[in-house]
């Protein structure tokens, strides 16, 4: 008997002697009488009435297709901003995650969330279950408040957390494609995306493993296409309701869950004082019209739920809206393009299009995570085989530097890189100065071919040079790789030195990353 049909027969037997099972679709019986708590009449409303919307009414009537963009460049922003809107929501929150972690900052959220819900929100949450590390995260136990539901996509069906990877196996095509989706969409009016997910090494600087991103705020038009994006992952067959999963239900959970957000705010009522203090101060920037907008027009773009169900061959086929989009951007520009790409493997396709363009005249920035900021190095082992053509060819290539600890001056130093270990995880494009690209999507061939994606696509160029300059800064704390007798060479300035210095390795690696890094590197690219 095979090794697969031994591990299969494993895995379906255990279900016998007790173990919990869940529905992976809603065509399961066990849903049968499954009635949703939100419904379309919970969205009969006009967001343009919302508070949210009248703030900057004039400025949304003023042309027909109109939205405002803000960057949220630092993560103690994105944490805050999200609040705030949370407070300020009058109908309706949509929050749509690859990862929610158990940790402060999301607990943080959760109390926001269910203070929205006791006004009367209606708040839907949409988790991908790989993002909950095939654990019962407490944001699940919201699914208990009348105004709140919570669903999980593309979920494992045995519980048990020691089976995740043989259910794995046996339905590798399915599992091994996520949501990686980020969205959280506030009374149809503004949403943010980009590449943050929800924990706290994506919103506070200090903690030890810090990811250096990038959201923006939309308001007006471009949230209605959000909306409807959200919407079909909502109703898909495999976005399952969290009241089948047993642990979600736990009254003993939910009650101790409650317990501590109460015993948190009285054990530290100077620091919650404080926090309400800076959400209540963005909440009058806003209300004051002091929000950095840009305003312009724009357009939202997911791959469908679908995608994840695709047939091996069908997913090597695909080419979505969002990869026709980026080929149509990327084939009308003229001068040139700034690319910020946590996890960057354009193909041998993407690679060869990139040399015609830079040997028409359009000029690459490209900046990318080092071996030693990466926390891929199966990515990294594989973004080398395409560096040294882009180098040859012109473009200007950077990587990632490990941390602060390692800048010249604080004076380039964003906020959000304050930890011990900084890793890129933006996902942003300029194009001509003219047109912004910012999402989930990774240029590498898992948001290709597996993952499902979302991004945002805004023409305004007083929004797109922020974006810019934004990318630019980030140069000047990464390093510049160049080819010396054909080799990479990495030149950048540590603290203190009076003049920048280049190494023949990949800086603050050790020779065990860089063995690991090239044992990485057998593994096939389109699974990276």
């Amino acid at each position: 008997m095979g090794l697969l049909k031994k591990v299969s027969m494993f895995v379906f037997a255990l279900p016998l002697v007790g173990c919990t099972t869940v529905p992976t679709s809603t065509h399961d019986s066990r849903l049968a009488d499954y009635t949703p708590k939100i419904t379309a009449a919970d969205f009969d409303y006009n967001p343009m009435e919302t508070p949210i919307a009248q703030c900057y009414a004039d400025e949304l009537s003023a042309q027909s297709g109109a939205s405002g963009a803000t960057l949220i460049e630092d993560g103690l922003s994105a944490f805050v901003i999200r609040a705030a809107f949370a407070r300020m929501a009058t109908k309706t929150i949509d929050l749509q995650t690859y990862i929610y972690s158990n940790d402060f900052s999301s607990k943080v959220l959760i109390g926001e969330l269910m203070h929205a819900a006791d006004r009367g929100v209606k708040v839907r949450i949409l988790l991908d279950d790989y993002g909950t590390k095939s654990d019962i995260v407490d944001v699940m136990l919201l699914n208990q408040h009348p105004n709140i539901e919570v669903k999980v996509f593309n979920t494992v069906s045995n519980r048990a957390r020691f089976l995740y990877y043989p259910q794995f196996l046996m339905d590798f095509n399915r599992l091994n494609s996520r949501m990686h989706n980020k969205l959280f969409i506030v009374d149809n009016i503004a949403y943010i995306t980009g590449g943050r997910n929800v924990g706290s090494n994506y919103f506070y600087p200090e903690t030890a493993s810090n990811f250096s991103d990038t959201d923006v705020l939309f308001i007006g038009d471009m949230t209605r296409y959000a909306t409807t994006s959200f919407n079909e992952y909502w109703d898909h067959h495999l976005s399952i309701p969290a009241s089948v999963f047993p642990k979600a239900k736990s009254k003993k959970a939910m009650h101790r869950l409650e317990k501590n957000l109460a015993e948190y705010s009285e054990k530290s009522a100077n620091a919650v004082k404080n926090y309400n203090s800076i959400i209540n101060m963005v909440m009058r920037e806003y209300k004051s019209k002091k929000f950095d907008f840009a305003w312009g027009r724009g357009k939202f773009l997911a791959d469908p739920p679908e995608k994840v169900e695709m047939t091996m061959r069908e997913k090597e086929a695909y080419r979505g809206e969002i990869i026709s989009e980026l080929q149509r951007l990327w084939n009308q520009t003229r001068r040139e393009v700034y690319l910020s790409a946590a996890y960057f493997v354009p193909g041998q396709g993407g690679l060869e299009h990139m040399l015609r363009e830079e040997n028409s005249g359009v000029h690459l920035t490209i900046v990318t995570n080092s071996l030693a900021s990466t926390n891929a190095p199966t990515v990294y082992a594989k973004w080398e085989k395409y560096r040294k053509s882009l180098i040859e060819s012109g473009a200007d290539v950077y990587e990632f530097m490990l941390s602060a600890e390692n800048l010249r001056g604080k004076e380039h130093d964003r906020e959000r890189k304050q930890s011990s270990f900084s890793v890129l995880h933006s996902k942003t494009i300029v194009f001509d100065d003219d047109i912004s690209w910012i999402g989930s999507f990774n240029l590498d061939p898992r948001s290709a071919y597996f993952n499902t994606e979302n991004v945002a696509i805004f023409e305004s160029r007083e929004f797109a040079q922020k974006l810019r300059d934004m990318i630019i800064g980030d140069t000047v704390t990464s390093w510049h790789v160049t080819l010396q007798d054909g080799s990479p060479r990495w030149t950048g300035w540590r603290t203190g030195d009076a003049a920048p210095k280049t190494y023949r390795r990949s800086p603050d690696t050790s020779v065990f990353r860089r063995i690991w890094k090239n044992i990485c590197g057998l593994v096939p690219e389109k699974f990276v």
